[in-house]
C-alpha cells in the first residue's frame, strides 16, 4: 500500500506544478484542468479507500503548500474525494473512455460541492464556485475530457500506482 501512496503523491505533486505553471497560461475563463484530481482519482479507484485516503491526505497537503489556499482545505478536500473513489473500487469494470469521464465528472462536482459547504462554514476563508460562473462548468468539461487520456497515460505506470492483490 506505501508504493502507490508515495507514487500517487508524487505524481499529483507534479500535476500541481505542472497546473499552476504551464496549464494556467492556457487557462479557459482562469479554469485548467485538475490533473491532479484526476491522479488521485485513478489511485483510489484502482486500490481501494485507504490508498485513495492517503494519497488525498498527502497529495492535498503538498498542494496547499503550493496554493494561496487555507493550509489543510486541499488536504481535507481531497481525503474525501480519495475516500469516495475508494469507495467505488471493483464496482466497474475500468473502461478506457466513459467510465474515466464518469469518476472525473463526479469528483469535480463532490469538489465543488465540498467547497460550497465549506464556504458556508468558514465565510470569507474558503472561496467558492459559482453556479452562475464559467468556471465550474469549463473546469468540470476540461477534467472529462481529459479524464480518458490521464486515465491511459497513468495505465503505463501500472507498477508503481496499482498494488499488487494478496491472493
Amino acid at each position: 500500500m506505501t508504493k502507490p501512496v508515495i507514487w500517487g503523491t508524487i505524481f499529483a505533486l507534479i500535476a500541481g506544478v505542472l497546473q499552476s505553471t504551464l496549464l494556467s497560461r492556457l487557462a479557459i475563463h482562469h479554469a485548467v484542468p485538475d490533473l491532479a484530481l484526476g491522479i488521485l482519482v485513478f489511485c483510489a479507484y484502482v486500490n481501494g479507500t485507504m490508498t485513495g485516503q492517503l494519497t488525498g491526505f498527502f497529495s492535498g497537503l503538498l498542494l496547499d503548500f503550493l496554493s494561496s489556499a487555507p493550509l489543510g482545505l486541499n488536504m481535507l478536500i481531497r481525503t474525501l474525494i480519495g475516500a469516495a473513489g475508494g469507495r467505488m473500487n471493483g464496482t466497474f469494470f475500468l473502461d478506457g473512455i466513459f467510465l474515466p469521464m464518469a469518476l472525473c465528472a463526479g469528483a469535480t462536482a463532490l469538489k465543488a460541492v465540498l467547497y460550497f459547504v465549506l464556504s458556508l462554514l468558514f465565510s470569507g476563508a474558503v472561496p467558492a464556485y459559482t453556479l452562475t460562473g464559467p468556471e465550474l462548468w469549463v473546469e468540470l468539461l476540461l477534467n472529462t475530457v481529459t479524464a480518458p487520456f490521464l486515465f491511459g497515460l497513468l495505465k503505463l505506470f501500472k507498477p508503481l500506482l496499482i498494488r499488487k492483490r494478496e491472493a
